[in-house]
């Protein structure tokens, strides 16, 4: 049986197309994009570079919009709204994870992640108990007050990620969020985000690599611009057993 079998949809293009002008011609980034996430599942979308996974996932994240089709989050069309209302949407239920991980570098790691809560207008006091809640949650409670240059790469995408859920999103995007991080720490990654589905959040990991792509229930594999296949993981790689595999040497010091 399918895994998505039986779930509702959360999130859904309908024919999405996505253009845009480039010295002078029109570059067709998505073409007629039809794809359905369903609450609870974990995902990824797949494709080599220049192939429109990153342009899908700023569609279905709300960051950009679609020279055509439709966008639905839980069911209501939110591809013609706003630059605000559409604001308003990623900040209540969806959260991201970079590659380049997107801290403010001259902000401590409680002071990144209560950014969110600031747009969103909750009070001081709120924010840093919700902020400090997410590090502790991700691993770095006892590194609230640090920098960014003071944590490796592995703890900033770990700051990245308690951003993300700082606003108790249903819905987190993770764009290569492996990209930057050694081995060991990417393994990591990929553990709190499985342990972040099983609790219930749906995931959508964006990658060019396939094993990373095996962590997930599914695979969309995306080329050209377009969904070419989807496949069903009949394996899927466990991050915590692979953390349990990996040899002594390799723990982070």
């Amino acid at each position: 049986m399918s895994p998505v079998a039986g779930r509702e949809v959360v999130l859904e293009t309908i024919g999405v197309s996505k253009s845009y002008p480039l010295e002078g011609v029109v570059v067709n980034a998505l073409c007629g994009v039809d794809l359905r996430i369903h609450r609870g599942e974990m995902v990824s979308i797949m494709g080599p570079s220049g192939s429109g996974k990153s342009t899908l996932m700023h569609i279905v994240g709300l960051l950009d919009t679609p020279t055509e089709g439709q966008v639905l989050l839980d069911g209501e069309d939110v591809s013609r709204m706003t630059p605000n209302q559409l604001a308003a949407l990623r900040n209540k239920h969806i959260g991201f994870v970079f590659q380049a991980f997107n801290l403010l570098p001259r902000t401590t790691a409680q002071a990144n992640v209560e950014l969110p809560l600031v747009y969103g207008g909750v009070s001081g006091p709120e924010r840093a108990r919700r902020a400090v809640e997410a590090l502790e949650r991700v691993g770095l409670g006892y590194r609230t007050g640090h920098f960014p240059s003071q944590l490796s790469g592995g703890q900033q995408q770990r700051v990245a990620i308690a951003r993300a859920l700082v606003n108790r999103p249903s819905i987190v995007l993770a764009d290569e969020p492996t990209g930057n991080l050694d081995s060991r720490s990417g393994v990591e990654v990929m553990a709190m985000l499985q342990d972040l589905n099983a609790q219930g959040i749906t995931v959508v990991v964006v990658t060019h690599d396939d094993r990373i792509a095996r962590h997930a229930e599914r695979i969309v594999h995306i080329l050209d611009g377009r969904v070419r296949s989807e496949e069903i993981v009949a394996e899927r790689v466990l991050a915590a057993e692979e953390l349990r595999s990996m040899p002594p040497e390799e723990v982070a010091g």
